[in-house]
């Protein structure tokens, strides 16, 4: 996401709500069969869903909600013209048709994208939704009082970067087109072959014009999808959703819509939420969490009773955690020096630190191990399990440092065992191996974001990490390495300020392909010729362990999202 150390809040908030992260490859429950777990009953239609989450739903508006493929509980209310594909595994990775009849048709360069929207589409009023509805969704997302949600709209649409919403422009993007009721047509200034995934977003939501009530929206926003608002309650602390009688399956075949309600209880701790879905008592048999891990010591507790390991949902999400480096702070301005330190990285420790090896995956490569993002192994500074201190001393020597250096790490002190100090310490110790003094230095969170996100304030070495908006080398290796993307005077990610033509322009090139396997394949390759500069070390990717109810049918966890997902799940 555009920033990662916002992933865990929006994602998890907003829509998948992933508390010690945001993102990764997903895989069904490894204790039983994704869509037969919580029992062997065939899934059956009624009862009450309750969701238990530590974070509030806020902002539920779908212009405000910064979502990957729709999001998880706003996707039970917003459709949007494409979604992500309800399966379990990696054949949830792929982005499939909602409101539209495909996933988009695009012009021979990739500049223009047409949708024709499905027939007999209605809101809960029972009124119909066109594509007006939809052009109309989008525009208020660029206005300043509706903002927060993904910003690629505003990068990718002709006039886009210029627009500032319906409320002050009435005239509306002329780059959105609605030539009758059932087509929309976006003009966009340059190839994007993966329109698709972000028409998946909530922006893409449409809002009936005559029902807009501006940042009041969010209170009773009216229901495209299975369900419909009927109760919101201190800013999102506590949602109740209700059938949407208007919504036919017949033109979803996406959303299973079970229940015929959802209890969201949100702002509670997150032990308490794990032992309310361990004990499962009364209505909490009925219940899941969308926002909330198991961590290692209940993981511990969880393992040794087979009844409850049976109730835990495994998935990964595209989110690589890693080392970045300032190449314009010595001594990182020499490559040497940094392979000597991502050849003295112990990962076991690191993983140890995050949690163990059920939390966490050891990763060698910065794009997440997942066959959508374009995954290609690579180990360009091969360390082993435990690191190789005797090759760091020797890049050490040759760089000009026969007896070590002694550098800095920043990091957060805020415990997300992520970018946290049982990270820091976990290098710290490791890289004292190699001859390498490491000093840490731990920010509050707050303050620990503003300095490395700030071109002036970046320091040489500290701790980083990233998750995907959608399911793609692009959205992940784009704000990162294209150096078009550095920002002098806001937030910059471009932590290595890489800036190299041959990068731009095959980023550029991938852009316009429109099949997303070949774009996979050349995402993966870029990602191998990038490594070989060493601007960071990837350390792990996050591995979500999530409990749900006794009562709670029909798991299904993909790999877009790594948790569980509530239009699937059944509670009779």
């Amino acid at each position: 996401m555009r920033q990662p150390s916002v992933i865990a809040r929006r994602v998890a908030a907003a829509s998948v709500t992933l508390v010690v992260a945001a993102g990764a490859a997903a895989c069904g429950p490894k204790d039983n069969d994704a869509k037969g777990a919580g029992g062997d009953s065939k899934p059956q239609k009624g009862g009450t869903l309750t969701v238990l989450n530590a974070s509030p739903q806020e902002d539920f508006d779908p212009a405000r909600l910064y979502t990957s493929g729709g999001g998880n509980v706003p996707s039970l209310v917003f459709r949007t013209l494409t979604t992500r594909n309800r399966e379990s595994g990696a054949a949830g990775a792929k982005v499939v048709p909602d409101l539209a009849t495909d996933t988009g048709r695009p012009s021979e360069n990739a500049t223009v994208w047409t949708y024709t929207l499905k027939k007999g589409l209605k809101y809960e009023d029972g009124t119909p939704i066109t594509s007006a509805d939809i052009k109309y969704g989008i525009e208020r997302s660029f206005a300043a009082e509706l903002s927060g949600g993904a910003p690629y709209l505003r990068d990718w649409l002709i006039g886009g970067a210029d627009y500032q919403g319906p409320y002050k422009d009435k005239k509306g993007l002329a780059s959105i087109e609605t030539p009758d009721d059932l087509t929309i047509v976006f003009h966009l200034n340059k190839p994007e072959g993966e329109f698709p995934y972000l028409a998946t977003q909530t922006q893409f939501t449409p809002v009936p014009k005559a029902k807009d009530k501006g940042t009041k929206y969010e209170e009773h926003p009216i229901s495209s999808g299975p369900y419909k608002v009927v109760k919101n309650e201190n800013d999102g602390e506590r949602l109740t959703l209700e059938r949407n009688t208007y919504w036919s399956a017949a033109t979803d075949a996406e959303r299973k819509a079970y229940p015929d309600k959802i209890d969201v209880r949100s702002g509670l701790d997150s032990s308490v939420i794990n032992q309310r879905l361990s004990t499962s008592q009364g209505a909490d048999a009925a219940a899941v969490t969308t926002d909330t891990n198991l961590g290692p010591a209940e993981l511990a507790k969880v393992t040794g009773d087979k009844a409850l390991a049976a109730r835990v949902g495994t998935g990964h999400f595209g989110y690589t955690n890693y080392i970045a480096f300032n190449p314009k702070v010595k001594p990182f301005d020499d490559p040497k020096v940094r392979q000597a330190i991502a050849y003295a990285v112990d990962r076991s420790s690191v993983i140890n630190a995050a949690g163990g090896s059920s939390l966490a995956e050891a990763a060698t490569t910065y794009l997440p191990n997942q066959k959508s993002f374009g995954y290609t192994p690579y180990d360009h500074f091969p360390a082993g399990a435990s690191g190789n201190p005797a090759k760091a001393k020797e890049l050490l020597k040759e760089a000009g440092h026969p007896n070590g250096i002694t550098v800095t790490l920043t990091h957060s002190n805020d415990k997300n065992f992520e970018t946290s100090p049982e990270i820091a310490t976990a290098l710290q110790d490791a890289l004292k191996k190699a001859g390498i003094t490491v000093k840490l230095q731990g920010l509050e969170d707050n303050d620990y974001r503003d300095k490395i996100h700030g071109v002036k304030t970046e320091p040489g070495f500290f701790l980083a990490h990233w998750g995907a908006d959608w399911p793609s080398g692009g959205p992940f290796l784009a704000p990162i390495f294209d150096g078009r993307q550095i920002v002098k005077d806001g937030a910059n990610f471009n932590t290595g300020f890489l800036d190299d033509k041959s990068v731009n322009g095959e980023i550029d090139a991938i852009n316009k392909l429109t099949n997303l396997d070949e774009a996979a394949q050349r995402w993966g390759a870029l990602d191998k010729k990038i490594g070989e500069q060493a601007l960071t070390v990837p350390l792990f990717h996050p591995v979500y362990k999530r409990l749900y109810g006794s009562a709670v049918k029909n798991i299904v966890i993909s790999d877009w999202t790594g948790v569980l997902d509530i239009s699937q799940v059944a509670v009779k």
